[in-house]
């Protein structure tokens, strides 16, 4: 029996500023039948709050209390690993996550203790450039993702945190350590935040080298979507065309 369904965002419930179809409905209708629902992002560029708001902009209902996402994770393992100093390079979703946790801006001159890196639609080769000396200098290298693209409206994609991820990776030759999915941490957060074992949770996504693999990693069972990244089943995996087959999907698989 399902009783947890963890849903990955970008690519599964909307495209850019738009839900996949019938997905506002499949996600309500799992709710009406007493399944509890969680929203997972690999997006730095948002805080729970703001994701919670996007999500119900476009018609789903969300609270921030339901989502988990990279950006405020990555600030609460900085803050447990006791780093006093981090240099985003990030949108300022970001930015505002390390701030609720008490994190103040670079000081002129003053070099980071960890370098964190997201999505960033201003990534720039001074950007880079700062990272780098940082990094070269001691600073630990800390990545909220390596999705490579974001998917959009219209079948579109645009550079996704991975691209950053990889020129500061290039620069320094210092690989960094990933705290979204492929890693499993996110997903056993949610579990216990719930207090669901693995075997009553379903992780759904359209990734299988980040959202299905951190949902086997964590031991829940799996659905691939088809409607983000990933257009065709490349290897054996469970899947459905889109999350608005889910319910149907679920009434067959009991």
């Amino acid at each position: 029996m399902i009783r947890l369904v963890i849903f990955d965002l970008d690519g599964t419930l909307y495209r850019g500023h738009e839900p996949i179809v019938g997905a506002v409905e499949a996600v309500q209708n799992l709710r009406d039948a007493g399944v509890l629902v969680r929203f997972l992002t690999n997006n730095s560029a948002l805080t729970h709050a703001q994701i919670a708001d996007r999500l119900r902009e476009i018609g789903f209902s969300a609270e921030h209390s339901e989502v988990a996402g990279t950006g405020p994770y990555a600030a609460e393992v900085c803050r447990k690993r006791g780093y006093d100093r981090p240099f985003l390079v990030g949108e300022p979703g970001l930015h505002q996550a390390f701030a609720e946790q008490g994190y103040a801006p670079l000081l002129p001159g003053e070099l980071a203790d960890v370098v964190v890196v997201g999505v960033c639609r201003q990534f720039t080769y001074s950007l880079c450039d700062q990272a780098l000396q940082h990094i070269l200098n001691g600073a630990a290298f800390l990545a909220t993702n390596r999705d490579a693209t974001y998917p959009l409206e219209g079948n579109r994609v645009q550079p996704g945190a991975g691209a950053g991820v990889a020129a500061i990776q290039a620069a320094s030759q210092t690989e960094p350590e990933v705290l979204g999915k492929p890693s499993p941490n996110l997903v056993q957060h949610l579990m216990e935040q719930a207090g669901f074992q693995p075997q009553e949770c379903l992780v759904i996504g359209d990734r299988v080298d980040t959202d299905i693999e951190a949902g086997r990693a964590a031991g829940c069972k799996t659905l691939l979507v088809m409607t983000g990244a990933t257009t065709h089943i490349m290897e054996d995996v469970s899947s459905i065309y889109s999350v608005a087959e889910l319910p149907a999907w679920l009434s067959e698989a009991k």
